[in-house]
């Protein structure tokens, strides 16, 4: 396992040099020679305030079971930092994959981006915000464009707007009193577009933090513009259940492996 930072030196918009101030990527698995496996950047959930623990590491060994290099975000987190600079991050970790992608042994056009919760709405504003490489630069990461080429969603924010917002995920990202446009630019069912890469959203229909209409506007928004995905609403599933108990309805491991097989991302 290795932790390594996103930029060489300070990151855009830092404000120390603490940990807090230093955006990281970790990855599992560094055994590479001759490889090009797909990727996956995880984004643990935490309300934009915190990074939940079970939703880093334990997803990236189980990525690593089924042939995906993972890298584990560590973003940089409110009320100390706000938009742009979260989405700064995953967009950075998304094109230093991609950059680096013979170094790590992965494949550049199979790398993907998968949230819980708050993590679920910074992997679906990277999914409908991304940009292109940005010609001209030295940083040769930013020549790379930042599109994921798939999205895996696990109980997900996704709208900032009254009444299924997810409050105080949308105040340590936006604020206490955020433009009511950015509020609406991202709430990212509005964002989604023919380009939004291939969905999995997995969303208890009971969860009692994050309503399950965030995960039904956008696959609303997904099916209105021809996007590829898949929803799956367990009866129960109430907020933070990881990876879910083996065997268990919250369980969407296997499902989410099928998807990826049938999206050519993984191997059968």
């Amino acid at each position: 396992m290795k932790t390594f930072r996103l930029w060489e030196g300070d990151a855009p918009f830092a404000l120390g040099k603490n940990d807090e101030d230093i955006p990281t990527l970790t990855v599992i698995s560094d055994d590479k020679a001759g490889q090009k496996r797909p990727a996956f950047v995880v984004c643990p959930g935490g309300g934009y305030g915190a990074l939940a623990d079970h939703e880093g590491l334990p997803i990236a060994e189980w990525f690593e079971s089924i042939g995906v290099r993972a890298f584990v975000l560590k973003y940089r987190l409110g009320p100390r930092y706000h938009h742009p600079v979260v989405l700064g991050d995953a967009e950075r970790a998304i094109r230093m994959v991609r950059s680096n992608a013979t170094a790590f042994g992965v494949d550049p056009g199979r790398i993907g981006i998968l949230g819980f919760s708050a993590g679920g709405h910074l992997a679906s504003t990277a999914s409908t915000h991304y940009s292109p490489g940005k010609a001209g630069r030295s940083d040769t990461v930013e020549l790379v464009s930042s599109r994921p080429d798939a999205s895996i969603l696990i109980y997900p924010v996704i709208t900032l707007m009254p009444p299924f917002a997810h409050e105080g995920s949308r105040e340590n990202l936006l604020g206490k009193s955020p433009d009511p446009k950015l509020v609406e630019g991202l709430s990212n069912q509005k964002a989604v577009s023919l380009d939004t890469p291939p969905t999995f959203i997995f969303h208890g229909a009971d969860d009692h933090a994050v309503p399950i209409e965030n995960a039904l506007m956008y696959a609303t928004a997904l099916s209105g513009h021809k996007v590829p995905f898949e929803l799956h609403i367990p009866h129960h599933g109430d907020h933070g259940f990881g990876l879910g108990t083996p065997g268990s309805p919250q369980d969407w491991r296997k499902l989410a492996e099928r998807w990826l097989q049938d999206n050519k991302f993984v191997s059968a």
